[in-house]
């Protein structure tokens, strides 16, 4: 009887990837498999690739990840844990499932404290952004928080997701991390506004993000996403960013203002998140059996 050939982990779905752009990595080999991931959103951004990405803070659970990479186009998502409070245990799930539909996932979390930074990246998160910066120096300070020594103020355990769970020795883990990871600072205050500049600047800054609620509050707009002084606020910016080689991302309200963005070297649009995605999924069933419900009155 013909024997079957040998299976490579390489081949793994080769043959029905049609995401433009898609690329497995074979990070480094563990005993006979090679450690398959999908590029991170560091990586793509330093490329300067569009990545569309979703955002979940309410819903958690890997049937939605799964649900919207199946959808086609997200390059990622990111985890909100300013708004939301979720697990450690729950962050490693997400983690898993966003490598398992070939996404990369950072966490949006307050700068409250750098556990929860390492915690985050120690789960399998490939970055973090800090929600409500008003400094400069409050910026350098949560960066710090992402990076080892001598570029920073981490704590070192290789006993993490992000360490392959000790296969990576301490010395190249630490030098691989300080590369890896993407950290990124939220624009949303006139603190922060006001110092963009000398934000998108800082050394480990990878990713300027636009919060468009919390900016246009704070500029006495708010909820008015196509008010001129809002813009103008977002073109300083865009162009802080061009002028750093920083990435820079935001919350797309609407289409036009998605496309408005991406028209200024927006990289990173949210383009929704779960609790959109199911109110729209309901209105449109309520609307699909309008009669149906009317017949129930």
């Amino acid at each position: 009887m013909q024997g079957h050939p040998a299976w490579n982990p390489l081949d793994r779905g080769r043959e029905d990837r049609q995401t433009p752009g898609f690329r497995l990595e074979a990070d480094r080999v563990v005993g006979e498999f090679p450690l398959v991931k999908p590029r991170t959103l560091k990586d793509r951004l330093a490329s300067g690739e569009l990545c569309p990405v979703f955002a979940l803070s309410r819903i958690v659970h890997p049937v939605v990840v799964e649900m919207f990479g199946r959808a086609g186009g997200y390059r990622g998502f990111w985890l909100d844990q300013e708004h939301a409070s979720n697990t450690t245990e729950q962050i490693a799930v997400l983690a898993l499932a966003a490598r398992a539909n070939d996404m990369d996932m950072i966490v949006r979390l307050p700068p409250t404290g750098y556990w929860q930074v390492t915690q985050c990246l120690e789960a399998g998160a490939g970055g973090v952004m800090a929600a409500q910066i008003h400094s400069v120096d409050q910026a350098r300070e949560f960066v710090s928080w992402t990076r080892f020594t001598p570029a920073g103020t981490r704590g070192l355990n290789n006993n993490g997701c992000d360490a392959d769970y000790t296969h990576v020795p301490h010395a190249r883990f630490i030098a691989e991390a300080n590369q890896r990871v993407l950290a990124g600072i939220q624009i949303e205050t006139t603190g922060a506004l006001e110092q963009v500049e000398p934000i998108a600047a800082l050394p480990g800054v990878d990713l300027l993000f636009v919060g468009p609620s919390d900016l246009s509050m704070s500029l006495g707009i708010v909820g008015q996403f196509h008010h001129a002084v809002l813009w103008e606020a977002i073109e300083r910016i865009a162009n802080a960013c061009r002028s750093a080689g920083t990435a820079w991302g935001c919350v797309a309200p609407d289409a036009a203002f998605a496309e408005r963005a991406i028209e200024l070297g927006c990289r990173m649009p949210t383009l929704g998140n779960e609790i959109l995605a199911l109110r729209r999924g309901v209105d449109s069933l309520r609307s699909t059996f309008e009669k149906a419900f009317l017949a129930s009155v």
